[in-house]
């Protein structure tokens, strides 16, 4: 007799038939014919031994394993058994072995001796740890599928060309596996160096900023190059050229457009934008929510013009907490006493270091001094204290 899990899963698949089956490739046969053959087949898949494993072994639902039962079959729990064990074995927890499963059904068939260890052993001896290696093929499972000769080794050190170490390697491909396994990243990579210009030294700043970029589909990867020289980026040699191009493929045409619209609700135009994407391209990668919230503090805080931050949009970049508003109360001050020029520029004070900017703007004022610092420090505190709440 089968055992009350399993033949509770039976009845349950049969009940999915006329919703489920039909919509899983169109090219399949007209399965909602009576025809008795065509239901015959219906049963025999409903019935598989592989469906049954997948939902009482892997944690897939009916639904989910009446799909990947399309790509993946096997009679008995032998093999599964023994790749699931392997995982276990190599650092895998349960609930990372089916998110594995889920997203690549296949590699339930095959020697996980002869198609994945060489691949682990590949990384361990290029200094990666288990939970390195771990990371990679949860985040991108066609690490197991791709070729150890033909793709893993020879994109890692692809890669290791720029970053010049294994250890920078190790930590960019974990942020990105697609890397090892997908063809896009050296033409992409072959482009900005022959085509556009871009310095090598360049291409390690997109590695360690943001890989996924040299995984863009070629021609949008095209299209962002000519966009960014549009605007005014004309020297693919330095690095803004590369800083810019990251924050025109680090969001969609709407994240843009909506970050565009958050600066026009504070008074800047559509030139004004521009002009302080050319000066600082890192000012769009900041969120709605950090650019309101800094604007909010000039504007209507400190009663400070919004269009003083188009000559700094760098200041969108800086911890509000650490940097921002304890520097930000101390300059009010000083303004307020008439201790600074109205006309000095007020982004001056943010860019230099903290103990540069305690020497120029609390310390070298005696009479003031204790009570700058105190406010300095209570602004400092404050934020140190709402962190803890």
């Amino acid at each position: 007799m089968l055992n009350s899990s399993r033949y509770k899963t039976i009845l349950y698949l049969k009940g999915l038939t006329r919703i489920l089956i039909p919509n899983l490739n169109p090219n399949f046969p007209n399965f909602l014919s009576t025809n008795s053959h065509n239901y015959s087949k219906i049963t025999s898949i409903q019935t598989s031994f592989t469906l049954s494993y997948l939902i009482n072994n892997c944690g897939f639902s009916p639904e989910t394993a009446l799909i990947a039962s399309k790509q993946v079959h096997f009679e008995t729990s032998q093999k599964p058994d023994s790749v699931i064990t392997f995982f276990r074995n190599h650092g895998f927890n349960k609930s990372q072995v089916f998110s594995i499963i889920r997203k690549a059904p296949n590699v339930l068939t095959c020697d996980p001796h002869k198609r994945v260890l060489s691949k682990f052993e590949f990384l361990h001896s290029n200094g990666a740890s288990s939970s390195d290696i771990v990371l990679l093929v949860n985040r991108d499972p066609r690490f197991l599928y791709a070729s150890l000769e033909n793709s893993i080794i020879p994109r890692y050190e692809f890669v290791k060309r720029f970053l010049k170490c294994d250890n920078k390697t190790i930590k960019c491909i974990v942020v990105c596996p697609g890397l090892l396994s997908r063809f896009l990243m050296e033409k992409n990579v072959n482009f900005l160096l022959d085509d556009v210009g871009v310095a090598e030294s360049h291409i390690c700043y997109l590695l360690q900023s943001r890989p996924s970029i040299l995984l863009s589909d070629f021609n949008h990867l095209k299209e962002a190059v000519n966009e960014v020289k549009s605007i005014g980026f004309d020297d693919p040699s330095k690095v803004i050229f590369v800083i810019a191009l990251l924050a025109k493929k680090a969001m969609s045409k709407s994240r843009w457009d909506a970050k565009v619209e958050v600066f026009k609700s504070w008074g800047w135009s559509e030139e004004n934008i521009l002009e302080a994407f050319r000066k600082e391209p890192k000012c769009m990668l900041s969120s709605k929510d950090k650019i309101n919230e800094v604007m909010r503090l000039w504007v209507s805080q400190l009663g400070w013009n919004s269009l003083a931050l188009v000559d700094g949009p760098g200041l969108f970049g800086y911890s509000l907490k650490k940097r921002i508003i304890p520097r930000a109360f101390v300059i009010q001050y000083l303004l307020a006493k008439g201790l600074r020029k109205k006309n000095a520029s007020l982004f001056s004070p943010f860019v230099i270091s903290d103990q540069l900017f305690i020497e120029k703007y609390v310390e070298c004022f005696k009479e003031e001094r204790s009570e700058l610092l105190k406010l300095y420090q209570e602004k400092m505190n404050v934020q140190d204290s709402k962190r803890m709440v």
